[in-house]
Parts: structure tokens; sequence; C-alpha cells
């Protein structure tokens, strides 16, 4: 892949950011969605890839989709896998909470799981606790080997997890541990990207069950970072099962890890603030004026950049200048 596809996705991120905070607040959030989603295609024409998406928006949010099998570019320069999430956090924008991003993950043809759009349990964790976490463990487990990891005490650790019924005994159990919990409403990718961050947003690892796309954004982000996030995913119903055997998974219980979520040497991961989070802060508007603050990050370079973006907007009303 092209090095420059890094800043030429941020700029696919910032329109989907620019176009979908409008909505922030408004209770709205297929809107919010559908404006994120357009943007996103009219940037994507102009940037010089052959693009192929394999994992777009998930029918659990029942939103507009990038579809999967949508070729994405401007149809020259290298073929690639396409992971996207216009706006990762629809209820997010539409209540006005936190840590909303719009996200991009690509990998060179052939690199990226196919995720069906099912749950996938998962526990991620950032480069000080690499090789050191089970999915299978015991939570307890996995909260001593993090923290011995990291040189803190139980107790010192924050545990992401999403706030959901299905967590309760897991929620239980970090507790009883003795371990501190933040509790997400939704938005596991940014969770996930934090415990890489952990001195800018205090959250030491991930934990729990969340949407199978997510994983693998998340994936292709702490693979650049020298993250790691393992995963297992969780079909409900025949159908899940189904697509299970179509990928080549007879044992659900199959533990997913990074190379087979990501696998290669290369991916680049993109990702802009709808609205604020601990890691970065969300779409202001001043006027004719749009600012926004982004990340973007390649695994084979292990670059790692912060971009702050000021758009006038008058002089792009559409989001792109072609």
């Amino acid at each position: 892949m092209e090095r420059s596809l890094s800043m030429e996705l941020v700029r696919v991120t910032e329109a989907a950011a620019l176009a979908s905070a409008r909505w922030m607040g408004r209770g709205d959030k297929e809107s919010a969605d559908d404006a994120a989603t357009e943007a996103m295609r009219d940037v994507f024409d102009t940037v010089p890839m052959k693009g192929t998406v394999v994992i777009g928006e998930g029918e659990m949010d029942e939103a507009p989709m990038l579809y999967i099998g949508e070729r994405l570019g401007n149809g020259y320069g290298a073929r690639v896998d396409v992971a996207v999430d216009p706006l990762e956090g629809t209820n997010i924008v539409a209540n006005g909470e936190w840590n909303a991003l719009a996200v991009i993950a690509i990998a060179d043809k052939g690199n990226l799981l196919h995720a069906p759009d099912m749950y996938m349990d998962k526990i991620a964790v950032g480069p000080e606790a690499v090789g050191k976490v089970d999915i299978n463990a015991p939570v307890s487990d996995n909260l001593q080997a993090v923290a011995k990891a990291k040189g803190k005490n139980i107790e010192d650790l924050v545990v992401a997890i999403l706030k959901r019924d299905r967590h309760k005994e897991t929620i239980n159990e970090i507790r009883e541990a003795g371990a501190r919990i933040k509790l997400i409403q939704d938005g596991d990718v940014a969770a996930a990207i934090h415990t890489a961050f952990d001195e800018d947003t205090g959250v030491d690892l991930l934990i729990g069950s969340g949407g199978a796309p997510e994983g693998v954004l998340a994936a292709v982000g702490l693979k650049c970072l020298g993250g790691e996030l393992q995963g297992k995913l969780l079909p409900k119903t025949d159908e899940e099962y189904a697509r299970c055997l179509e990928m080549g998974i007879e044992d659900t219980d199959k533990v997913l890890y990074m190379d087979d979520l990501v696998s290669g040497d290369d991916a680049i991961f993109a990702a802009t603030g709808v609205t604020d989070g601990e890691l970065l802060q969300g779409v202001r508007y001043q006027g004719e004026v749009g600012r926004t603050e982004s990340l973007v990050m390649r695994a084979k370079s292990g670059t790692v950049r912060f971009v702050d973006g000021k758009h006038r907007l008058n002089k792009k009303p559409d989001l792109v200048i072609r």
C-alpha cells in the first residue's frame, strides 16, 4: 500500500465527522449515520485505490450501509480490503455523549477477516500486556496478568465494558477482583484503542461482547499500536451459524487471534472524533470553519499521527474538492 493513503483516509473520516456532528444531541441517529455515510462515499471517490468493502455498517444499527462488496476509490492504485464504520456510535451522537468516531481500516486485499454481522466476545489490551491475556481464562486471571505486566495493583486497573445486561456476571467478577470499571453505553472500537493510550485515557483493558465487525476495526488499530485483541464469534441463530461455516469456522469456540483478524505486515487505521472523547476532541463549528481532530496509524511503519484539521466549509460545501 502507498503510505500516502494514510492522509487520504483522514480526509474521508474528517468529512464523515463534519457531516454527522451536525446531528449531535438531536435524537436522530439515522440521519446522523446517513450524513456520515454519504460524506464518506463522496470523498472515497477521490481516493487513489481499488477498495472493496469487506466490513460495512452492521445490521444491528438498522442504519444505511456502505454495503459488503461495494467498490470504493477512484479505481487506481492498490487493491485493498476496507472495513468501515461511518459513525461508530450512532446513539452516542443522537444523545450528545462521548467517544463517537468516524472510522476506517484498510489492509492489502485478502488480509481482513470478513467478520459477519453478529456478536463477538472480546478482550483487548495495549502493548505492555500483549501475550499475557487469554480470552478463555477467568476474568480474575486476566486482571492479575495485566496488573503484573503493567506493574500495577489490580485495584489500579480500569476495565472498559459495555453497559449491557449480558455483562452483569462479568461486571460482578471484575468488582470482586477489586478492579475499577468504566461502563460505556456504546463505542467499543474507541474503548479498545484506548487500552494502547492508557496514560491519556486511563483504560487498561476492554472485556465483553460487542459487534464482530467492530472487533476487526479495533484489531487493525491495535495492530498499528502493538496491542492485542482476541475474539470469539457468538452466533445466536441458524443463519449466523451458517455464516460461520461459510467462513470456515466450524468450531465457534475457536479463538480469533490478531493474525486471524488482520493478517500481513501492513494495515492503516484512521479515525476522526465526532463527539468529545478521552483521546480525540469532537467536531467544533465556528461560523464557516469546522475543526476536527483525527488519529491515523500505519502498522508497517508503526507511525501514529494526530491530525488537527481546520476546514473552511464555504470553500467545500459538499466536504470534498475533486
